[in-house]
């Protein structure tokens, strides 16, 4: 049986799974978790503790129809000012929670858009953030780009704020498939971003390319991913765009049958990672790679990888908070989240109180099926012995649902020495699902591949 008769017969080209950035997912957490549940969890969190820190700006000047994400467009700057008040409120309650000494490991700014913030609103917001957290010579400073809303002087504000690492997100630079996506981005505005950023001493650079995008084709992403390797990037995430309009609304302004399918996805996926592999970068998780040296790919090699709500990290914190409307937060109890639309974000901030609407308190089941799925998708191996200790479950447990797993996946995994591993990472997704025990109808969520 060929690699691709395998993956047909595993259901890989027609599937639909969740991406597992977090166990339970986020559709699953409930609105018995509120504020007085985030307070206490912050409260719990050990003295000197090391966090991370993720704040969410969900403006945006264009509104991508790609986009699946809690996004909203604004013409001018006059909700970004009530926005900005509102984080600042939150950052102040979040400390004024925790205990004393905790440090900042990774600061982290998504969207939406951040770079949508004018520059002075870029230095006032990095200013409070170091009222309360500080951040040391180790930590790592990341900021989501737009390059068609960055300029000089925003440049100037983050470098001044220690910026260390740039995620910019190019999908395609085909135009015939911008036009498509709604995302007009030009090749030379993400060299001049590039260069600038370089240029005010940032270091670290991640692009993202998305396969499966309507009329793309095997030359024209092969010319973007050319494009992106002029670019020099230190990383690259290579991620299937996700189609799905009955949670993304703008998405229905994307011809779906212009689409490709399942297998055409695969070949698209196939292709780029032989391009990237064949100028120097390395495989991390299922839509990674990276150069040698990276951190990303070093916590591959040496069995740290992780998954939280950004995709894979060589981020080690326990505690992951986020500030800001729909931004979740992790602890070692479980997980909350922000109300997700800004109106009802800011007025539970404006009221004095934590914007918390819900969230998941986890079980030693939801323990142990959490670190299987991340040992699936971030080794593609799962060590029943190592599980077992880590979480504190009886072995034999483990080694049954790894059993479970190898039944049906007889084809492509192998048990020895109480280690499952898996032969083709593609299917780790699939894999995950059959761990999961909180699932959803599977046309809820976008293709396996």
């Amino acid at each position: 049986m060929t690699q691709h008769e395998t993956l047909r017969r595993y259901g890989l080209f027609t599937s639909r799974a969740p991406r597992y950035t977090s166990y339970p997912t986020a559709p699953h957490f409930n609105a018995e978790i509120g504020p007085a549940t985030m307070a206490g969890w912050l409260e719990q969190v050990p003295e000197g503790t090391t966090v991370s820190l993720y704040i969410h700006i969900p403006f945006c000047r264009r509104l991508c129809w790609f986009c699946a994400y809690r996004t909203q467009g604004t013409k001018t700057d006059a909700p970004l000012r009530a926005y900005l008040d509102m984080l600042k409120a939150e950052l102040a309650m979040v400390a004024n929670s925790l205990p004393a000494g905790v440090k900042l490991g990774r600061l982290h700014w998504g969207g939406g858009t951040p770079t949508i913030l004018p520059a002075t609103m870029i230095t006032e917001l990095a200013e409070e953030i170091d009222r309360f957290f500080s951040l040391s010579s180790s930590s790592e400073f990341s900021v989501e780009i737009d390059p068609t809303l960055i300029d000089a002087e925003k440049i100037a504000a983050l470098g001044a704020a220690d910026l260390s690492r740039v995620s910019i997100g190019i999908q395609d630079f085909d135009p015939h498939v911008q036009s498509a996506i709604g995302r007009i981005q030009s090749y030379e505005d993400t060299k001049w971003a590039v260069g600038a950023l370089k240029d005010a001493g940032v270091k670290n650079l991640d692009l993202d390319i998305l396969y499966g995008l309507p009329f793309q084709t095997a030359d024209s992403l092969a010319d973007t991913v050319s494009k992106t390797l002029l670019l020099s990037p230190d990383r690259i995430a290579l991620y299937g765009y996700a189609h799905v309009p009955w949670a993304a609304k703008r998405q229905v302004l994307i011809p779906e049958d212009n689409l490709p399918d399942g297998p055409t996805r695969y070949a698209l996926f196939h292709m780029a990672s032989q391009l990237f592999n064949a100028t120097g970068y390395d495989a991390v998780g299922i839509d990674h790679f990276a150069r040698a040296g990276d951190s990303l790919l070093n916590a591959s090699l040496n069995g740290t990888l992780r998954r939280n709500f950004q995709g894979y990290t060589d981020d080690q914190a326990e505690v992951l908070i986020g500030i800001g409307a729909s931004s979740i937060s992790r602890f070692p109890a479980g997980y909350t989240q922000n109300a997700s639309g800004t109106g009802e974000y800011t007025a539970a901030i404006a009221s004095g109180k934590l914007a918390t609407k819900r969230g998941h308190a986890m079980t030693s089941d939801d323990a142990l099926r959490a670190q299987l799925i991340e040992d699936l998708m971030c080794r593609f191996a799962i060590d029943c012995s190592d599980v077992a200790e880590r979480v504190g479950v009886d072995q034999t447990k483990v080694e049954s649902i790894a059993a479970d797993l190898h039944r049906r996946y007889a084809d492509v995994t192998k048990i020895s020495s109480n280690t499952l591993t898996l032969s083709e990472p593609a299917l780790s997704r699939l894999m995950a699902m059959n761990l999961d025990t909180y699932q959803t109808p599977s046309n809820r969520h976008s293709l396996a591949i």
